[in-house]
């Protein structure tokens, strides 16, 4: 065997050793990355159920800014007042931020938290009454085809939503009333806004979520 054929196995086996180890610290990453999305729904959950226990059962979205929530800030597109009021409760606003989310960076305090700092939409209707609403869940949405913008999101207007491959690679994960988190696929994003409204009342804006 030349050296010449030597030389050239090597660079082929460098090459292939090289590209699966990209691969696997890819793959890595994004389950590292997809893990952390969940812990911090999980985490904002819990907020939200221990901010209720404390305030009538209901959520910031549904109590006045005058009585120690959110509601008129929200209704006026403001996602962060709803966090910021439940600062005590979250601790850290690092958990605001998916990690898979490079648009945005962290807030280091909740004063300076805003719309920009936030990956997650939140659903202004959402009550623990009806454990199977999604509150809240990744915000990288395309609606009709087109990426969501910042507001409110009517579903009375939407004819098909999916996410984005950006994040999570056409998966999403959505936190629902009774703390759970759920992974659900583009695919199946449809059906399951619509089987989560099961059981809500049809007066009830279970199809508005409030995009950051």
């Amino acid at each position: 065997m030349t050296v010449i054929i030597v030389l050239v196995i090597l660079v082929v086996v460098l090459s292939r050793a090289l590209h699966f180890s990209y691969s696997d610290q890819r793959d890595i990453r994004s389950e590292v990355q997809r893990i952390n999305c969940i812990s911090n729904l999980k985490q904002i959950g819990l907020a939200f159920r221990l901010w209720e226990g404390d305030h009538n059962d209901k959520y910031p979205m549904q109590i006045s800014v005058t009585n120690g929530g959110a509601m008129e800030l929200v209704a006026a597109g403001n996602v962060a007042a709803c966090f910021q009021v439940m600062s005590n409760e979250l601790s850290t606003p690092k958990i605001l931020l998916c990690p898979a989310d490079t648009r945005w960076i962290w807030a280091t305090n909740f004063s300076t938290l805003n719309n920009s700092n936030i990956s997650y939409f939140v659903n202004p209707d959402a009550a623990e009454s009806y454990p199977q609403m999604i509150l809240d869940g990744d915000d990288n949405l395309l609606v009709n085809g087109k990426p969501v913008q910042p507001g409110i999101l009517d579903f009375r207007t939407v004819t098909n939503i999916a996410w984005t491959k950006d994040r999570h690679n056409h998966v999403g994960y959505i936190g629902m009333a009774d703390g759970s988190v759920q992974q659900i696929t583009s695919g199946s994003l449809n059906s399951a806004i619509g089987s989560c409204t099961n059981g809500v009342p049809t007066n009830n804006a279970a199809i508005r979520w409030l995009i950051p």
